[in-house]
């Protein structure tokens, strides 16, 4: 997955609390253990105006024209500003990858459910957590000014606005590490691939039998 040090990009405000994973990607998508392919149905039931299918074209398909991310000003959005419990329901690993699979790198939330946590560092989505009344102003000044970006630095973990005041915000130790390397499970495991090789070689002395062919 991509790493992520320090970014900058457009802002699209989510106004709505307690988003859940099926707001974010419908069930009837959960088709596929790829990573990819699932940016074309985020949000899809709030997105368009008919019912997405998997074996349905998104071309051509009418979109709703109330909906934030249909909007020309919000067009090439990256960052997702949001309300409360973001990510809540069930634990689909889908959500993140359909986030991601859009173009959006970063999620900031006054708070967000803990599995859909967990799984966004995995897939290399940010998720930024700040206080209500920090959001409530960040809200504000996204919808007052068309562009409105802020520049995301994981390193220092800041957000920093288009007027350069700065909020810090709390990152775990574990999961920074991944996001700034761009590590997955693979890639956390593949850091240790030269103790891995020495177990087994060590286990083939101690316990030749297992390797030996039926």
């Amino acid at each position: 997955m991509d790493a992520f040090t320090t970014f900058t990009g457009v802002v699209a405000p989510l106004d709505r609390p307690n988003v859940d994973t099926d707001a974010i990607i419908p069930k009837q998508f959960l088709k596929s253990i790829k990573r990819s392919g699932f940016g074309p149905n985020l949000f899809d039931e709030w997105r368009y105006l008919d019912k997405g299918e998997p074996d349905k074209p998104n071309a051509g398909r009418p979109l709703n024209p109330d909906f934030l991310l249909n909007q020309p000003r919000y067009q090439g959005a990256q960052i997702l500003l949001a309300r409360a419990n973001f990510g809540c329901g069930s634990s689909r690993e889908h959500a993140p990858w359909a986030i991601v699979d859009y173009g959006i790198r970063a999620v900031v939330a006054p708070s967000f459910a803990d599995i859909f946590y967990g799984n966004s560092a995995k897939n290399g989505l940010l998720l930024v957590t700040l206080p209500a009344p920090v959001i409530d102003r960040l809200f504000a000044e996204c919808t007052a000014a068309a562009g409105y970006r802020l520049t995301i630095d994981l390193a220092a973990q800041q957000v920093r606005t288009p007027g350069g005041e700065t909020f810090g915000f709390e990152y775990s130790a574990g999961l920074k590490h991944r996001m700034l390397n761009g590590l997955d499970d693979i890639g956390i495991t593949l850091g240790h691939a030269e103790k891995i090789r020495r177990y087994e070689a060590q286990r083939q002395v101690e316990a030749p039998w297992l390797f030996v062919e039926p």
